[in-house]
């Protein structure tokens, strides 16, 4: 098959819809077929990518990480990519890239699907603060049905997003098909070294989060947690890797809680190299959003033999089972969060059996197999559209 991807954020830009993006493109091609994507152009990083074609972008006043690709730009592209012969467009998300993405499937005559990333109901809140919450929600809901029922097939990587979409009213055909993990990028990590760089104690019990600092992820429990673990583990340390919008917000709230001790902000780390280190420092990787369509970070650090503390909201719901898999799962609540949190920082044959367990368990999100699924899915809708055009050809011509 030969695919267009379209999406209004890719690398440089750090987050799960660049990684879901460059995991399936380069397992669909170790399948045999052609990806060509479109994505923003960024001032700075990004650096030349075959199979990539950068559009150019304006900033963004009030998030500065994006850019908003030009439409224009975008759409003077179609006499070139109808050259392309694509046979399916795949729109990775609902802003310029979906409307332009579905005109260029209009305009070539192929099928549209979408992947469904982010849980916009309980996203846009956080950035549109003057704006009441049941007026977010409702615009969010019927904005995320409009579009979605606007497509041949609709991709979602949870059960619990696929739910959550019906309920909304969308009637696209939809599979759940998660974002896969490759076992062979995240081999290695030096904790110690890690460890050593920041000046870290080898023995300081230590949790980990990796993530966007964005306000949905729900960071400042993970604070309000701390405050109480370090009540009865003085000694206890989380590091935060990650930039966003929330960043200074949670500076400002660790101060207020008497936590610049217990803390570490330590920014964007390389995947390759450092981000795998961080993981590694961790006695336990810790997370609360209630916004995750599925929760990649969760199933790196399982895959990396890091044991997890996690609620079980939305999509982390598919990842994480109880009493199995390498994880604790804890209620949304900062004093069983912390309870859980100090049974597994004191208990050191807990840790090792649930790091024992953890990359077993994650193995079952191969990254090649979801790109199978995906294939199929491809496959189907695109069987699906030819049957449809042949039972009813435009105007004046007759079907073969």
């Amino acid at each position: 098959m030969n695919i267009l991807m379209l999406s209004d954020v890719y690398f440089p830009r750090v987050n799960g819809v660049s990684t879901s993006i460059a995991t399936f493109r380069r397992e669909l091609e170790t399948l045999g077929h052609q990806v060509h994507l479109i994505a923003p152009a960024y001032p700075t990083g990004g650096e030349a990518e075959s199979g990539v074609t950068r559009i150019p972008a304006r900033y963004l006043f009030a998030d500065p990480e994006d850019r908003m690709m030009r439409r224009g730009a975008l759409l003077d592209l179609t006499a070139e990519l109808a050259d392309h012969d694509f046979d399916i467009v795949h729109i990775q998300t609902p802003f310029i890239a979906h409307h332009a993405g579905v005109r260029l499937a209009r305009r070539l005559g192929i099928p549209r699907v979408e992947t469904y990333h982010t849980f916009f109901e309980e996203y846009l809140y956080h950035y549109l603060p003057w704006a009441p919450r049941a007026l977010t929600r409702f615009a969010a809901r019927r904005f995320s049905a409009m579009q979605c029922n606007d497509l041949d097939g609709l991709v979602v990587p949870s059960t619990a997003m696929a739910e959550r979409l019906r309920v909304y009213g969308v009637h696209t055909p939809t599979r759940i098909i998660p974002t896969g993990i490759d076992p062979l990028s995240l081999q290695g990590g030096d904790g110690q070294a890690f460890r050593q760089r920041l000046g870290i104690a080898p023995d300081r019990p230590t949790l980990v989060h990796v993530g966007r600092i964005a306000y949905e992820k729900n960071i400042d429990f993970l604070l309000h947690m701390l405050d109480r673990v370090r009540q009865s583990l003085p000694e206890v340390l989380l590091i935060v890797a990650g930039e966003g919008p929330a960043l200074r917000h949670l500076k400002r709230l660790g101060c207020q809680l008497g936590l610049d001790d217990h803390l570490r902000f330590v920014g964007y780390l390389d995947r390759k190299r450092e981000l795998l280190d961080c993981y590694r420092a961790g006695d336990a990787f810790v997370f609360a959003s209630k916004t995750e369509t599925q929760g990649l970070v969760l199933l790196e650090a399982l895959t990396l033999g890091v044991p997890v503390v996690s609620t079980a909201i939305m999509g982390t719901r598919d990842v994480l089972a109880r009493e199995q898999g390498g994880a604790l799962i804890a209620d949304d609540d900062t004093e069983d969060f912390a309870a859980k949190v100090l049974q597994l920082l004191r208990d050191p044959g807990l840790r090792a059996r649930l790091a024992a367990e953890a990359p077993t368990y994650a193995a079952q999100w191969n990254a090649g197999a979801q790109a199978r699924r995906l294939e199929t899915f491809y496959s189907d809708i695109i069987r699906h559209d030819a049957i449809a055009n042949a039972s009813h050809p435009p105007v004046g011509t007759a079907p073969h």
